[in-house]
């Protein structure tokens, strides 16, 4: 009995000692999704708020907190698109400690239809439409069905499918390189699109006529 004992105990110093030895340096509230933390968009989207101004940017997030953020160093790296509008909704990265802002993209300047002359003919207009919600629409194009879109890490992510091809969903990322009132631009390694915000259409053959008052003043 002694000697199981005395086994016993030297077992358990063995473990100790080796436990204390082998302890790895695991990252804080690490629960084995470490590579994903790492990978996560620090990206940063809400609404802008009353505060903004020259070159500061108010962002009310969607987590509920507002941050204020100096956005001098990306206006001067032109890495501002699509303007600042108090209530219009923003994309905004960031810095590390959260005090300035890498980039800034205003989700709401980037809405709607946006156009280029067809390449092959320059006949018509082609182009995509971006909504609400990660919607993409192909505009005057048979050939391509954009399906989605999104930002990712201050890229614009398309996702489409070509008729006639493998009929599978393809996935781009592009750098935003121009974005304003009526005029987007972005790249990727192979293209870069320049669209224009498409313009409502004109009805043409209706006469405005007025109708003939005593009170009608002509400037």
């Amino acid at each position: 009995m002694k000697k199981l004992a005395v086994i016993s105990i030297v077992a358990c110093a063995v473990l100790i000692m080796g436990s204390c030895g082998n302890k790895s340096d695991k990252v804080p509230f690490d629960n084995g999704d470490s590579a994903e933390v790492a990978n996560a968009d620090p990206t940063v989207y809400g609404i802008c708020g009353e505060g903004t101004a020259m070159n500061t940017l108010q962002i009310i997030s969607d987590m509920g907190d507002t941050l204020t953020l100096d956005i001098s160093a990306a206006q001067e790296a032109g890495k501002v698109f699509g303007g600042m509008q108090v209530g219009d909704r923003m994309a905004v990265i960031p810095t590390s400690d959260k005090q300035s802002a890498v980039m800034v993209i205003n989700q709401a300047t980037l809405m709607g239809n946006w156009v280029m002359p067809n390449p092959i003919d320059g006949s018509d207009e082609v182009g995509i439409s971006i909504k609400e919600g990660g919607v993409a629409e192909s505009i005057d194009q048979s050939s391509i069905v954009y399906k989605t879109w999104r930002l990712s890490r201050g890229k614009l992510e398309i996702v489409l499918m070509r008729e006639g091809g493998s009929e599978e969903d393809e996935i781009y990322l592009y750098d935003i390189v121009k974005l304003g009132a009526d005029s987007l631009v972005y790249k990727d390694a192979d293209e870069t699109f320049e669209y224009s915000r498409q313009k409502p259409k004109e009805e043409y053959g209706k006469e405005v006529q007025l109708e003939d008052s005593e009170d009608e003043f002509f400037m």
